[in-house]
Formats: structure tokens, sequence, C-alpha cells
């Protein structure tokens, strides 16, 4: 199956059927966000389901443990292939995730946004790179008992490192010479799945695009 799951970032949910329906035999799962689960909650998620693929559902849940324990365990019987939380949450917040989760669902922490950089992690007063945070975050992950986490194509092979037998979601992902638009850590999707990617989700550069399935079918073309 291919590890490319399409990010339908869109509150439009005929939109987000349309692209869905034309890359489904291109792609290996659907990646839902906040804006669509905000505008669509429980039923977006089964009518998207419906389709056929796994459902990668990309809420980053970031609260106290006791909250965030009881927004999974809401979610258990949707059974997404891949929920997400935030590390920075901690490793109670972590722990507790994983534990009201589905036992057919990976929990994954985002580790830093790949939007983000040096400079705006030194003005929230993180010292130390992009690198640094995500090895940190990623041993903690670790420890607290969940499946992986979500990091940079730039900073995998590091977090791989740490954690030989985690499950790596490289966001972030951009055709050589593609248009990076608001991202800042950026890499080709085959130099992340070289790097020790698990999944690869990709958005713009397939739902962008004027024709999604061929746009889909070149990027697996490259893997």
């Amino acid at each position: 199956m291919s590890p490319i799951f399409v990010a339908l970032d869109t509150p439009d949910l005929d939109r987000a059927t349309r692209i869905a329906t034309r890359v489904r035999h291109h792609v290996g799962g659907l990646k839902l966000g906040l804006e669509f689960f905000v505008a669509h909650g429980r039923h977006g998620v089964h009518h998207m389901a419906a389709l056929g693929l796994p459902i990668f559902l990309d809420l980053k849940l970031h609260d106290i443990p006791n909250t965030v324990a009881k927004a999974v365990q809401a979610l258990a019987d949707l059974e997404p292939a891949v929920l997400t939380v935030h590390a920075a949450g901690g490793r109670a917040m972590l722990e507790d995730a994983k534990a009201a989760a589905s036992p057919r669902t990976k929990v994954v922490a985002v580790t830093m946004l790949t939007s983000l950089d040096a400079g705006d992690l030194a003005a929230t007063g993180i010292n130390g790179s992009a690198h640094d945070q995500v090895t940190r975050l990623a041993a903690l992950a670790r420890e607290a008992g969940i499946d992986g986490i979500v990091c940079s194509g730039e900073e995998v092979a590091a977090a791989k490192a740490v954690w030989p037998k985690g499950f790596f979601v490289v966001p972030g992902i951009r055709p050589a010479g593609g248009p990076v638009a608001d991202q800042k850590r950026v890499v080709t999707p085959r130099a992340a799945l070289d790097a020790g990617a698990s999944i690869l989700v990709v958005g713009r550069p397939i739902t962008g695009a004027e024709d999604p399935d061929a746009a889909a079918r070149a990027i697996g073309a490259t893997l």
C-alpha cells in the first residue's frame, strides 16, 4: 500500500469527497484535520471512511491528561488508523491518551510543526535547534508508550536513531522544486522515506493540483 496519506484540510465535505474519490487508488489513506472535523465531526469521518481508505484523524489534542483521555475515548469507536496528540502535553497526557484509544489506532505525538523553525522556538522560550526539540520529544513519546511521532523529514533520521521501532509520520512533503507555501522545514517524498518515514502526509501538491489523481501518481512514482 502507498505510504502517502492525502491531507484533506478543508471544511468543504463535497470537495474533500471529490478529491478522495479521484485519488483513492493511488494513496494509502486520508488525513482529516481540525478544520474538517470542526465542520463535520463524527459524521464527516464516517462519510470519508466509507470510501474504504484508512483515516488519519489529525486533531493534535493538547490539554490536561484527563480531558485528553476523555476526548480520545469519545473518538475510540471511530477507530481511526492514526490519531494525533501534542507531545508538549507531557508524559502523563501521552500515557492516558494511549490507554484511552482503540487498540487499532496508532497514537502519535506532534513534536514540532513544520511551519516553525528555530527562531519560532526561541520566541516561545525554547532554546536549541529543531533537531534538539524533536529528539527530546521523541524520547519522551517513546517512554510514554505511544506508537510514534509526527516530525519533519529533516529530523526523522535523528528521531529514528532515538526510537528504532517508532512509527514516524512526516508532513511538509514537497516534490523537488515545488512551492513550499507556509512550510519552513520541507523534504521530498523520497528523502523522507529514505530517512525513515513510515507514512507521508501530502496536502497541497495533490489537493491543489488541476488533476489530483495525476499528481498523486506522479508523487508515488518517485518513491
